[in-house]
């Protein structure tokens, strides 16, 4: 606390001084030059937006955040498979995924399923490491350790046209059938409306190579199966009202989701099917208000609810004297989450240069279960979350300073069984950016931030596992960077940007499942330590010969992530290992080329070698690396106000069989063709 207070008072007193000495210099000067422009964030965020979002060969949002340097994402195969992401290896928990400018939640299990948002109602997809570089924001804003913004178009209208429609189709392989729509209509120049829906079908079949060693390296399993219990029916509907005030902007949308969908099951001991179903409606409305109400002082308003129904089903069976009998343990549970969340924010520029801001957040989460055949009673847990964020940003040109100290309070309450303690937390951060020439481009950057995450309800109370006297997860980041942009005029090359990011990140009391006195029981505990250290590099460069526009993006990622956790004292057999499923290497290459009417695109993701267990000295832990080509073809027709977009997509074109995680195997080359009306 002490560090943090000294921290925001160097930065006042600086600020104090180095206002004063620009006052001065203005009543001085009759006019400033801008040599360079000014860099707008301290830590830039990875963006895909506008076509390069919409050119990509992605089903969902998983497929498009992989282009992105230490992303990985953890997909369970299959169009109905579960997709979730993980930044610089401090797992899912520790990534914030906001929609809209407001955090997706989900208090059971922390995790927030990629499958289930569609890329065509985006506008902009960015990520963050640390947080965004923007002391005017929510508070729950500030509490993760990377975060995840996505954007949906916002209506533009021309002069004279009050009304836009979109209409697209989408067919292809693994029985896709993927139908869509929107429409925007402008009631005035302060008030306009969209509205969009989806409805996605795929049967989830596809061929896939089974391939498996014995411990000695001979061949136990080698054949071509097609993947069952893939299926997916889901549909999607929201709509969004959008609104402008003098000096000021708001916005509310409604939200709704549900599908019904097998989990395809892992691959084992030759065993290709599986019986778990999983059902989710998930509804949403959430609003915010900006409004400057005077050239210093500016404030926004955000609320949400949401109302989240999972129905899991596991029914495995198998043929047995000519009947089909259950198997295992069978599930038939049904949860229900709500989750109220209010927020206010407020800035205030005490300088030209020097600005402080004030964010307080409140949240409510509720969870109710029905577990069939569960002999221990449902704990019914309730979490009611404070935030509170006092931040301070400082520009001296050159250089810019934002520094923030977060503090939260939990309190829970549960019907059966024992309640998690209270916990209050406080989580400080600091970022600087220098840029130490005038006329170049070229700008320095480092951070330092601590954060935490905490138990989800399933880790505190799932039944026989959840351990409701869990601490926090804590994890503090340090980061060194450097971004550098450079235009060129009468040159092939136009413009050319690139960035490099060191950083190290050291995760305690890490949530980790352990064995109790039963090998059956696990139980949930604070005993892991992760410590994770590597370089994440992007260049893109955009060019023109005449009339042709090209396009490159590349990544690369080199990560090390080691476990050392003891258990009561005692080092584990995985101890300075590489944490399961985290490439040394991987990379990303993305290309594009325009010619009037037409557009060729193509992408390239490599994810090298990686264990599946925690022990890396047993070869058959290893998992060799995989990589994908992909491919399309555009072509755009335009007659008055209509204009017809079609496009055809190869998808893994060099049919590589693949797991992302072991034995959930991924499709082999497939094809999709889009059609695209709008008017």
């Amino acid at each position: 606390m002490k560090k943090c207070v000294c921290i925001f008072c160097l930065l006042a007193m600086i600020a104090a001084l180095q206002a004063q000495s620009r006052l001065d210099s203005v009543q001085l000067l009759d006019e400033a030059v801008v040599v360079a422009r000014q860099y707008k964030e301290i830590i830039p965020a990875q963006r895909l937006e506008g076509e390069q979002l919409q050119r990509l060969n992605s089903h969902s949002l998983a497929d498009a955040l992989r282009y992105f340097a230490g992303v990985q994402i953890k997909d369970y195969g299959g169009m109905g498979g579960l997709k979730t992401i993980n930044v610089r290896n401090m797992g899912s928990h520790h990534v914030g995924v906001f929609y809209d400018g407001l955090q997706i939640g989900n208090a059971q299990n922390g995790v927030v399923d990629l499958s289930r948002f569609s890329l065509d109602d985006l506008e902009e997809v960015a990520l963050y490491n640390g947080q965004k570089s923007e002391i005017f924001q929510a508070a729950k804003d500030f509490a993760s350790a990377s975060a995840v913004y996505l954007k949906t178009k916002r209506p533009v209208f021309e002069k004279g046209k009050h009304t836009h429609a979109l209409l697209r189709y989408k067919a292809g392989s693994i029985q896709l059938c993927n139908p869509s729509f929107r429409l925007e209509h402008q009631f005035s120049d302060r008030l306009s409306i969209t509205a969009g829906g989806e409805y996605l079908h795929s049967n989830g079949r596809y061929k896939f190579r089974y391939r498996r060693l014995t411990p000695g390296g001979a061949v136990a399993y080698d054949t071509t199966a097609i993947r069952r219990n893939s299926d997916i029916d889901a549909f999607r509907i929201e709509s969004g009202l959008y609104g402008t005030l003098s000096d000021g902007v708001w916005q509310a949308k409604i939200y709704y989701y549900q599908s019904d969908r097998g989990l395809p099951g892992a691959i084992v001991r030759n065993v290709f099917s599986g019986g778990e179903r999983q059902g989710d409606k998930n509804f949403m409305f959430q609003a915010f208000l900006k409004k400057e109400l005077s050239p210093r002082y500016k404030m926004q308003f955000s609320a949400k609810f949401a109302w989240d129904y999972t129905h899991y089903l596991s029914r495995d069976t198998v043929l047995f004297m000519e009947d089909y009998v259950t198997k295992k343990m069978q599930y038939d549970n049904r949860y229900y989450q709500q989750d109220w969340y209010f927020s206010t924010a407020h800035s205030y520029a005490i300088r030209p240069n020097w600005e402080v801001s004030l964010a307080v957040d409140w949240q409510y989460n509720k969870l109710n279960a029905d577990m069939r055949g569960v002999g221990t009673l449902f704990t019914f847990p309730e979490r009611y979350s404070a935030w509170g964020a006092l931040a301070t940003a400082v520009d001296f040109g050159r250089l810019k300073m934002q520094a923030s100290l977060l503090g939260t309070l939990v309190f829970e309450k549960v019907r059966y069984n024992t309640k998690s303690p209270d916990k209050h937390e406080l989580a400080p951060a600091l970022f600087v950016g220098y840029t130490p020439f005038r006329q170049t481009d070229l700008t320095l950057r480092f951070f330092y931030k601590r954060i935490f995450r905490m138990p989800t309800f399933n880790d505190l109370y799932y039944t026989q596992i959840g351990y409701s006297k869990l601490k926090p997860e804590y994890a503090s980041q340090y980061n060194f960077g450097v971004s550098y942009k450079k235009e060129f005029k009468a040159s092939f090359i136009t413009l050319l940007t690139a960035q490099a990011d060191a950083y190290y990140a050291a995760i305690t009391d890490k949530i980790i499942a352990t064995p109790t006195g039963s090998s059956f029981r696990w139980m949930m505990t604070n005993m892991g330590r992760v410590e994770s250290k590597g370089i994440d590099a992007t260049v893109a460069v955009q060019a023109a010969i005449g009339k042709v526009k090209l396009n490159t993006n590349l990544t690369y990622s080199w990560s090390k992530a080691r476990d050392f956790t003891k258990i009561n004292g005692f080092k584990l057999s995985s101890y300075g290992d590489q944490i399961p499923y985290t490439p040394w290497h991987s990379g990303s290459v993305i290309g594009g080329l325009t010619y009037k009417t037409w557009a060729v695109n193509y992408s390239f993701i490599y994810v090298g070698e990686r264990y599946n267990g925690a022990v890396n000295n047993i070869e058959r832990n290893r998992i060799e690396p995989w990589y994908t080509h992909d491919a399309s073809l555009q072509k755009t027709f335009r007659y008055r106000d209509y204009t017809l977009k079609l496009s055809a997509e190869a998808n893994n074109l060099l049919n590589q069989y693949y797991d992302v995680v072991l034995n959930y195997p991924m499709p082999g080359r497939n094809f999709r063709f889009i059609l695209t009306l709008s008017f």
